[in-house]
């Protein structure tokens, strides 16, 4: 097991989430530092900086959805929070 935080893959600098790769829900820091909500999923993702109403979701440096609500720093990103 790797100790210190989740593993997580940012497939771009730009990106604005980041896609965990383990299942360690009651971990609350990513590798790198930063902070992840607990209890997020295998595949899923975290936002890594706020994210503001209506501003894109961004992975591979695309558009991907849009936030439905403010999002904060280490907050899951999925269907209840984006469109």
């Amino acid at each position: 097991m790797i100790g210190g935080g989740r593993l997580h893959l940012t497939t771009h600098p730009s990106d604005n989430v980041t896609t965990l790769l383990d299942d360690r829900r009651d971990i609350a820091i990513l590798l790198d530092g930063s902070k992840v909500a607990l209890g997020v999923c295998f595949g899923h993702k975290i936002a890594l900086q706020p994210i503001a109403k209506g501003a894109p979701i961004l992975k591979y440096q695309v558009a991907i959805g849009h936030a439905t609500v403010d999002i904060q720093a280490g907050e899951h990103v999925h269907v209840h929070n984006c469109r």
